[in-house]
């Protein structure tokens, strides 16, 4: 692998971001792909993830996925009602 080719997994996230809303309709509709990019680079950060070069890229972007994911359900609660949050919390409790 030369050095002009080489391109961290830092460097790889807006690609695979992109890629996996892009072949989601449901992650299409509900996230802002430029906000999700942020989230991601700000999470994977290399001072935080001083590692993330050692991550396959295909475990990158199962990790990448579960946070879409997150966020995906995080939204659609805040479009809950009152009624319907207090519901949600009480199943919540009863675990």
């Amino acid at each position: 692998m030369t050095l002009i080719n080489y391109q961290s997994n830092f460097q790889k996230l807006p690609k695979i971001v992109t890629a996996l809303i892009d072949n989601n309709p449901i992650y299409q509709e509900n996230l802002n792909k430029q906000e999700i990019i942020e989230v991601i680079n700000r999470t994977f950060d290399p001072v935080s993830v001083p590692d993330i070069n050692n991550i396959s890229e295909e475990e990158l972007t199962k990790r990448v996925k579960r946070i879409l994911s997150l966020h995906l359900v995080s939204g659609m609660l805040n479009d809950f009602t009152p009624e319907q949050m207090k519901l949600f919390d009480e199943a919540i409790k009863r675990g």
